[in-house]
């Protein structure tokens, strides 16, 4: 039966977080390929695919936790979620799972185009199977690797209203590909204790904290030099390119100063300011692309 505690169990397996994040990040992509302000025909066309998008992400992230549930019950940070307390079944999380993915992807091959539907299975694949099961047990970048599946969604957004690919899609992918590793080894340094008693090989846990706190600058300083490659290529203007600049730099000081106190404390306030950072710098892009 279908009680309103049953539906906020599922609602929690698709991860409401992190799925935001997600079609946030979609939707720059779509944003990115429609200089000034869409149309109405563009708007339906985003709205479908946001909605696609969002269903099946939700059903990668309900099978991420159905086939983590052994480690997630290991972990305070996780240990709540509806399949690490035996509070939904296997069957139903994969069920659940599986009419997400097939419901969205039939939204985004009908109503959006078939290129857009194929690289969300593609996202699908990257984070539920190839992420979740191959590299997350195996290897310390396994992050690194993985962050390609983070970073898919802008391209599925240009994709979704061009039916194509370019040049600005693919430096914004390589923005978000860099952006990952230092954004989640701040939160792994934070719950480094839990990681070690589950047996996941991140970062913090298999170096010391030392080379960990300079990859991340390493990562901050690429990351930051990417966005501003994205200016030339994506046409942008002054707005995102000092915004771009500005929290890059202050994206690098922090990641370097966690090195003199790489403290779970100022781990967590260096993993919060990257949520800002990325989204100053969306926010900035957008402005500039409706502003043209």
């Amino acid at each position: 039966m279908l009680t309103a505690d049953v539906l906020r169990q599922y609602h929690a397996l698709t991860k409401p977080r992190v799925i935001q994040l997600i079609v946030f990040c979609a939707l720059i992509g779509m944003v990115l390929a429609i200089p000034g302000v869409p149309s109405l025909d563009a708007w339906i066309r985003i709205t479908w695919a946001c909605l696609g998008i969002w269903l099946v992400a939700g059903a990668a992230a309900a099978f991420n936790c159905l086939v983590e549930k052994t480690l997630d019950a290991k972990m305070r940070r996780t240990a709540w979620r509806p399949t690490a307390r035996g509070e939904l079944s296997d069957a139903q999380a994969l069920g659940f799972s599986a009419a997400l993915c097939s419901l969205g992807s039939f939204i985004l091959y009908v109503f959006v185009n078939p290129l857009t539907m194929w690289l969300t299975f593609a996202t699908f694949i990257g984070y539920a199977v190839i992420y979740t099961l191959v590299l997350k047990p195996m290897t310390p970048q396994n992050i690194v690797i993985g962050g390609a599946a983070g970073a898919m969604p802008v391209l599925v957004g240009w994709a979704a209203v061009t039916n194509s690919l370019g040049w600005a899609p693919v430096v914004l992918f390589v923005v978000i590909f860099l952006w990952t590793p230092p954004h989640f080894w701040a939160l792994a340094i934070r719950h480094a204790d839990d990681y070690k008693a589950a047996g996941v090989p991140m970062m913090p846990v298999v170096v010391s904290l030392e080379r960990t706190v300079r990859s991340m600058t390493l990562y901050a300083v690429l990351l930051t030099l990417s966005t501003l490659v994205l200016v030339p290529v994506a046409e942008l203007g002054w707005i995102y390119g000092i915004t771009a600049l500005v929290f890059g730099v202050a994206f690098v000081i922090g990641s370097a100063r966690l090195g003199s106190d790489p403290s779970p404390k100022r781990s967590m306030r260096l993993f919060t300011f990257s949520i800002t950072y990325v989204t100053a710098v969306f926010v900035a892009l957008t402005v500039d692309v409706l502003l043209r």
